[in-house]
């Protein structure tokens, strides 16, 4: 497996695998994957990478502004999304793993995720790496008509943000 920077060539592998996971209906309050033009501009520029293995993308990460306020320039969301043949595998904690790494390096202080509580893989892996449960958002959204709930989870960095 081989980590990358994703650029927009990369992006119908990341529609597809992003289908996969709204799909699961345990993923995103989202209905279908956006244009690329809306995924670019939702995304900050950097910290944004990928996992190919033989030749193909099998996962992608990236991260997400909170807010246009400075005082949150160093907080922002997760997203990792891994193909459904690839899942269970390590390569979301090779994603995640990576993804820390740069955003410290990028001087964010804290990373955050929203994640259904029934989405208990992905709950168990941001907990392994460093993030606690701070909250919960009883039904916060609806899906399908359906009212969810989502589990707050953050990380704050050992290395910035600290004085």
């Amino acid at each position: 497996m081989e980590l990358i920077e994703i650029k927009e060539e990369y992006y119908p592998q990341i529609a597809s695998i992003y289908a996969e996971g709204i799909a699961t209906g345990q993923a995103t309050f989202e209905l279908s994957a956006p244009s690329w033009p809306e995924w670019d501009l939702s995304k900050l520029n950097h910290c944004r990478i990928g996992v190919k293995a033989n030749n193909q993308l099998i996962g992608w990460a990236a991260l997400s502004k909170v807010s246009d306020r400075c005082v949150y320039g160093g907080v922002a969301e997760v997203s990792i999304y891994i193909s459904e043949s690839h899942r269970g595998k390590g390569v979301g904690r090779m994603l995640f793993t990576a993804l820390i790494e740069q955003s410290e390096k990028h001087g964010l202080w804290t990373l955050q995720s929203g994640v259904f509580p029934e989405n208990e893989a992905t709950v168990k892996l941001h907990k392994a790496l460093g993030f606690r449960e701070v909250g919960f958002r009883e039904r916060i959204g609806k899906l399908n008509g359906v009212w969810r709930d989502t589990v707050l989870l953050e990380r704050r960095s050992k290395i910035n943000g600290i004085n």
